[in-house]
């Protein structure tokens, strides 16, 4: 991946800005708050694709946090039929 597209969006992006600063006209574009909700909406897309790249990873820590659930819960049960 290269990032020479970035590169040329941003600067096209900031030409456009100044083209509108220099004129007094508001931008288009929306406003902070649905802007971070994109990118909110980007991050949840990267993280799906990386479980799905990672599955052996996730389910690892899914496994051993069951078997911590109940090893906490098998002790306990334990502990209340040695405590009767």
């Amino acid at each position: 991946m290269t990032w020479q597209p970035y590169l040329i969006s941003l600067i096209a992006g900031l030409g456009i800005g100044v083209i509108y600063g220099l004129i007094a006209v508001r931008s288009p574009a929306p406003p902070i708050i649905a802007l971070l909700g994109l990118l909110g909406m980007l991050a949840g897309e990267a993280t799906v694709q990386w479980l799905r790249g990672h599955s052996d990873t996730v389910a690892s820590v899914l496994h051993l946090k069951s078997f911590a659930v109940t090893d906490a819960q098998s002790a306990s049960k334990t502990a209340k039929t040695k405590s009767v």
